[in-house]
């Protein structure tokens, strides 16, 4: 069979897929679920447990049965297709090899299952364990197969019918980070090669943000942002992607000025939201966002002069009053410096993360050169890169379900 259709143009198509559980309480464990995924390309599903990402990976593989919408595969309807001639391909993370077949009689079940002859599976078999890099071991039981061997093994069999749609439920969940790491470089590089289009659903950002021409997070059945790795990463498009993919730094804000906000901290600058008006957020959030500060943007201050110790509250070194946090000052760029303890430091390799606990407002999180961050007990001052920063729309915005819900209708590649 294999990939159908123009590279670019979608070949799998879901159009507002729901299934309730009988007897679950509470939402659709997926609600109205719109995706495409382009011929050739790696489409991730990416969330936490719960959020109805492998309930859509069996619906398109014909396992589930959805409550509403439809399955399009090359523009056909799959509502009366049995999972079996659907045509797509579905790997586990657990592998699920014969342990009674050896590697090659692994590979070879799925083709003979298709009705291929004996001597064109067997040369198909050994063609697709030399693509995965396991060129002698076909006659290896797979219990003798370290966990990163298992796991060709079971890539080299869903393969070798030639899906249509190749889909990967955590495929790489239950291998260490080293061999993880380099098992999804090497799974990008063999699904461009080969052409395939996949479909994986996982839970870990790094994983995904690897392997994706495009990300997809969901949050309890609905999709919250689709978009590039890139995209994703940038600018996520709420509280709850921001918090999800780890990011710490988020205080609720108001607009103050043109691209200005009061927050917890102080008055800062922010990067504008694309396409909002003079004061850089959208009319519709009425002057409210979320503000994210990556750790990144978050710089100690070296030296800083006695002048900017702490000063009386509502007043900056000039003496007006920009609606900031008490002891705060605001320097050149306009972006609150407010005096912090550093409570914590976690070593991350090549840098370090130091918690630091400001005046006033929540905790903060640095990201520092390993030379030069500051010890814990030490006293400093940060400013806050407005570059550095993502406004997202307020906390409740958009979700008709739960009013303490992160937004889902909104700017900039969203859909759901």
């Amino acid at each position: 069979m294999g990939t159908t259709g123009t590279a670019g143009e979608p070949l799998l198509r879901l159009e507002g897929i729901t299934v309730r559980f009988p007897g679950a309480p509470g939402p659709p464990a997926v609600d109205g679920v719109d995706l495409e995924v382009p011929a050739g390309r790696t489409v991730c599903v990416l969330g936490p447990s719960g959020s109805g990402k492998s309930t859509l990976l069996r619906v398109v593989a014909g396992l589930q049965r959805p409550d509403g919408g439809r399955v399009l595969l090359d523009g056909r309807d799959q509502a009366r297709v049995p999972a079996h001639r659907r045509g797509v391909g579905l790997m586990f993370q657990d592998h699920q090899l014969f342990p009674q077949r050896d590697v090659l009689g692994n590979v070879v079940f799925g083709l003979r299952m298709h009705g291929v002859d004996r001597a064109t599976a067997r040369a198909r078999a050994e063609e697709l364990l030399r693509t995965v890099g396991l060129p002698d071991a076909g006659r290896r039981p797979p219990a003798s197969l370290s966990g990163g061997e298992q796991q060709r093994v079971a890539l080299a069999r869903a393969l070798a019918p030639g899906p249509r749609v190749l889909m990967l439920d955590e495929p790489l969940g239950q291998l260490d980070r080293d061999l993880r790491e380099r098992l999804v470089m090497e799974l990008r590089t063999l699904f461009r090669s080969l052409g395939t289009t996949v479909l994986a659903v996982t839970h870990d950002q790094g994983e995904a943000f690897a392997m994706a021409d495009r990300v997809v997070v969901m949050d309890r059945g609905r999709v919250a942002q689709v978009g590039t790795p890139v995209e994703v990463w940038q600018r996520p498009a709420s509280a709850f992607v921001a918090r999800f993919l780890g990011f710490r730094n988020l205080v609720p804000v108001e607009a103050v000025g043109e691209r200005r906000a009061r927050s917890p901290w102080g008055e800062v600058s922010f990067d504008p939201v694309p396409g909002a008006g003079a004061t850089g957020l959208p009319e519709s959030w009425r002057g409210r966002a979320q503000l994210l500060v990556r750790p990144g943007g978050v710089r100690i201050l070296p030296n800083v002069p006695h002048s900017e110790e702490t000063i009386p509250e509502g007043t900056t070194p000039d003496g007006t009053a920009p609606g900031g946090a008490p002891g705060s000052t605001v320097p050149e760029g306009g972006t609150a410096t407010p005096r912090c303890a550093v409570i914590g430091r976690t070593f991350r390799g090549d840098h370090v993360v130091v918690v630091l606990r400001p005046e006033r407002g929540p905790t903060i999180e640095a990201a520092c050169p390993l030379r030069g961050a500051p010890e814990e007990g030490a006293v400093v001052r940060v400013r806050i890169d407005p570059a550095e920063t993502v406004a997202m729309p307020p906390e409740g915005a958009g979700d008709r379900r739960d009013p303490d819900a992160p937004a889902r209708d909104l700017p900039g590649g969203t859909e759901g």
